[in-house]
């Protein structure tokens, strides 16, 4: 492709709030050379006209055909709900535009199958916004282990916490996070934040070979803070499990609904013949948060910080959350002009998926899958 710059059209924009307001819209300006938001279509001309004005954003289509249609758009965002993203992308992609899809790519491993062999078979780029996955502090991570500093991987162990559940089991309103109560919606504390850490898993450890696991509701009901209803929850607030990558490294990982306290939401160590590495957060959300390392190795009793180098941040909106989508809409554009595969993938969230949907077989089952 040329040097020109990719014309964005954003599908999901609420003002102040929204996902793609706090991340996409930053990102895309911090990458102005390579990039130039287009526009933005909502579920009503009216709400897209509201974000173009809030926002100031050149234009509001009517609906996502019109923005779909456009021929300055080369590239497609769908930061909106998971239930709608086959549709959406669908229609993206049969219209030929490139598409960056936020995660998880659908509501079920078969919708992200069909997502992936239909950008395939129609040549376009389909990339996937698991943006963790090109963090600093993750990158930095690769780089030590590979380096040598924990020798020969042993043992991994997580401890999370995340979801839509906050203090007491509650939520802040109930439009905007009740969705995520309903396990049919593909919108979970396993799908959201425990799937953005397996896919940085994969990155480190590699494939999964086999898991096991306990998917729990212990919370049955969450009260919406803003109309005081209790409404009935379907999906797990605590999801454990253990199993082995095909390196043969073990694995532990639990993730609890909620808040951490006094911000630890996030205990991640990596165990290793020669030392140890620690990743820590104030959530497990790792898409979306400050993330530091420690780390000890050799005779050393106490962990110290491992600071990453200034190089891996230079040139990168300070925001967490805009930071790392940048650098993922980086990796796009050099895909799209190189030929590379370095930004997350249709192919990739499919990978995730079939972790996702093989934790549920075996919760369900109370069995060991193999996945390879």
């Amino acid at each position: 492709m040329s040097k020109r710059r990719f014309g964005v059209g954003i599908i999901g924009i609420e003002p102040g709030r929204s996902w793609a307001a706090r991340s996409h819209i930053p990102a895309l300006r911090a990458l102005s050379e390579t990039f130039e938001i287009v526009g933005v279509a909502n579920t009503s001309k009216a709400s897209a006209e509201a974000a173009a004005a809030a926002t100031g954003l050149p234009r509001a289509f009517a609906d996502v055909a019109e923005l779909v249609a456009a021929p300055e758009v080369d590239i497609v965002t769908v930061a909106v709900k998971v239930p709608p993203h086959l549709d959406i992308v669908k229609t993206a992609i049969v219209a030929g535009k490139h598409v960056y899809c936020e995660w998880p790519l659908g509501k079920s491993l078969a919708e992200a199958r069909e997502m992936a062999a239909l950008a395939q078979a129609r040549g376009v780029r389909g990339v996937v916004g698991t943006q963790a996955r090109v963090a600093p502090e993750v990158e930095y991570l690769r780089e030590l282990i590979t380096g040598g500093y924990v020798g020969d991987l042993l043992s991994t162990t997580l401890v999370g916490r995340g979801g839509a559940l906050q203090g007491g089991g509650s939520i802040p309103d109930k439009k905007t996070w009740a969705y995520l109560l309903d396990r049919s919606n593909g919108a979970t504390l396993l799908t959201i934040p425990v799937g953005h850490t397996l896919a940085v898993l994969r990155d480190v450890f590699g494939d999964f070979a086999e898991v096991s696991s306990v998917l729990a509701v212990r919370r049955p009901s969450a009260l919406a803070l803003d109309t005081g209803e209790l409404l009935p929850v379907t999906a797990p607030d605590q999801v454990l499990i253990s199993g082995t990558f095909a390196s043969g490294v073990p694995i532990s990982l639990h993730y609890r609904g909620g808040e951490g306290r006094g911000g630890d939401g996030l205990f991640w160590e990596i165990h290793g013949t020669q030392g140890d590495i620690r990743v820590l957060g104030p959530s497990g959300h790792t898409q979306m948060v400050q993330l530091s390392l420690e780390g000890a190795r050799g005779e050393e009793r106490a962990f110290r910080p491992l600071e990453v180098p200034s190089s891996y941040r230079a040139g990168w909106p300070k925001d967490v959350e805009s930071g790392n989508v940048a650098r993922l809409y980086a990796r796009m554009a050099r895909d799209l002009r190189e030929g590379t595969c370095s930004a997350p993938s249709f192919e990739d969230a499919v990978a995730v998926h079939q972790i996702i949907e093989a934790i549920e077989t075996a919760a369900e089952g109370g069995c060991r899958v193999r996945l390879i």
